[in-house]
């Protein structure tokens, strides 16, 4: 077992970054892309030379089951067209674990498969859920993959209030791939990934 950070102050510590970006003003923001149902906006990060991205559209399913499948856990794996493989390293309580993930190759291989070690935690918010994650940095590496880095990131889901069956999801991500490739390649891959991570949950969760 790795040492590790206090799990509480970790865990209120990624919380409380992620309710400030979720509070940063509307011109903070630059629009990246848009379609009908979802935008994805951007900004210069502050943890490191690449940028932060917001996403938001609105998904046909209450929160409690739109953040099942996102956080941790087999449901994760069966939708999510990037992610390859997702084993649970540590578990701390139910809202709380660190995860070992590992993504398929982007832009036709261009960007070579990805090995992440997170942080994840999730937490009630408002009338919703919470469901945020920061890389950690774990010694054990595998050799095939490249070790990429997340820094705060998260996924905000409320019910509508002129419809409370349908869910608000609003996403942070900010993403080191690291390795050979530009940074610049990566932000302009992140928009459309990102687009394709709405598609694919939303098809998911209507066949729940």
């Amino acid at each position: 077992m790795e040492a590790l950070p206090d799990v509480a102050v970790l865990a209120t510590r990624l919380k409380n970054t992620l309710i400030q970006y979720h509070n940063l003003e509307d011109e903070k923001w630059r629009v990246a892309k848009k379609t009908k149902d979802v935008t994805i906006w951007r900004k210069p990060s502050e943890e490191f030379n690449g940028y932060l991205f917001k996403a938001q559209g609105v998904i046909d399913d209450v929160a409690n089951s739109v953040i099942d499948h996102i956080r941790p856990g087999p449901c994760r794996l069966d939708w999510d067209s990037l992610m390859v493989s997702l084993d649970i390293l540590e578990h701390f309580e139910e809202n709380c674990c660190v995860m070992r993930y590992t993504t398929a190759g982007q832009l036709w291989n261009i960007i070579s498969p990805r090995e992440f070690v997170d942080f994840s935690y999730t937490a009630d918010y408002k009338e919703g859920l919470l469901s945020c994650g920061i890389s950690l940095d774990w010694s054990e590496k595998r050799s095939e993959f490249v070790r990429g880095y997340n820094h705060p990131c998260g996924w905000f889901c409320v019910p509508l209030k002129e419809s409370p069956s349908r869910s608000l999801l609003t996403g942070y991500i900010q993403t080191e791939l690291r390795g050979m490739i530009p940074q610049s390649a990566v932000d302009t891959a992140m928009a459309s990934t990102l687009i394709n991570f709405y598609g694919d949950l939303q098809r998911a969760l209507k066949k729940v």
